[in-house]
């Protein structure tokens, strides 16, 4: 396992399509492990691959919510191999969304607070899920990474603009 670097804006990989998995294999199971440990290390809760320059239609995801009120939070790390919404609720709900790929930024997104999705897992196993609340949202937010779609792309003109000028303020100023 390894820390991969994390793909930012602007880059164009971020902008990519990704292509299908083919089929479940070392380079595939390896990915995956280095997707875990850099997405834990950074720390976030989820991560596309093209997050660290590899456009294949994978991601990770890991809420790491706490067993109970204080306590540490629980590990539950789920892969989702070329995944497909479904269907949506009609509900779109707002929710601060975040993202490793424009750091320290965050925003209110509106999507729907429940979708039905299909993927296969890492064991090959094709698996189809009603899904809701904020682990349908990281979904919804990892699966448009796959199509080249960041958080900031839903929100209007004016404040993604405010977005990428205050990130690029930030690095000048870590420069």
């Amino acid at each position: 396992m390894a820390i991969r670097t994390i793909v930012e804006v602007p880059d164009p990989r971020l902008r990519e399509i990704s292509k299908p998995v083919e089929g479940v294999d070392d380079e595939l199971r390896t990915l995956v492990a280095d997707m875990f440990e850099t997405m834990y290390e950074a720390p976030g809760i989820g991560l596309a691959a093209i997050q660290v320059g590899v456009p294949k239609r994978v991601l990770v995801i890991d809420l790491q919510e706490p067993e109970e009120e204080g306590g540490d939070p629980v590990k539950d790390p789920r892969v989702f191999i070329n995944p497909e919404i479904l269907r949506t609720s009609d509900q779109d709900v707002p929710y601060t969304e975040g993202c490793l790929s424009v750091p320290d930024q965050f925003a209110e997104v509106d999507r729907p607070d429940r979708i039905r999705a299909r993927w296969m897992e890492l064991d090959g196993k094709v698996r189809e899920e009603e899904i809701e609340g904020l682990l349908a949202v990281c979904l919804q937010h990892e699966m448009d990474h796959l199509e080249g779609v960041l958080f900031i792309d839903h929100l209007s003109r004016l404040k993604r603009n405010m977005i990428l000028n205050k990130l690029a303020k930030q690095r000048k100023v870590a420069a």
